[in-house]
């Protein structure tokens, strides 16, 4: 399980736009890491939409912003240009990233059991160690959330 204080896992993911990403690509610079279940639910929109609504402010503390999800990249496209958003998002298909950082969880709805992606957030410092971790992230509160943990 992913702590405060302690190394981020590092990992190699396919963005929306083709290309790799590694969290190692960008040491040096502070990274608001998101998980979310799926695009396009309320939730997940609501989450992705605080934080395209302080961009400027993350940009002025020079954050890199990464969302992951089990949603393919071409999913990840139409959503981006849904909401407009202007960060990376990332597809974790086979789960891996959500598993190591802890947010490949069990959960139920309507009584039946399941695993997914619970909304998560990480902020990672600058030297690569996790600075926050919020589990279960109410999307209304994020962003202040967030914008609060860099520094």
């Amino acid at each position: 399980m992913v702590a405060e204080g302690k190394p981020a896992p590092d990992f190699t993911l396919p963005s929306e736009s083709g290309e790799s990403v590694s969290l190692s690509q960008f040491r040096g610079s502070p990274v608001v890491l998101y998980f979310y279940p799926k695009d396009d639910t309320p939730g997940c929109t609501a989450q992705a939409c605080g934080i395209r609504d302080v961009w400027g402010e993350l940009q002025e503390k020079g954050a890199v912003v990464l969302g992951v999800s089990p949603d393919s990249p071409k999913r990840h496209v139409k959503f981006r240009e849904k909401y407009g958003l202007p960060f990376t998002l990332l597809s974790d298909e086979e789960h891996e990233v959500a598993e190591a950082y802890g947010t490949w969880v069990e959960k139920s709805m309507y009584g039946k059991k399941y695993m997914g992606i619970e909304r998560s957030t990480f902020v990672i410092d600058a030297d690569g160690n996790v600075a926050k971790v919020m589990r279960k992230v109410k999307p209304a509160e994020h962003a202040a959330d967030v914008l609060a943990a860099l520094p």
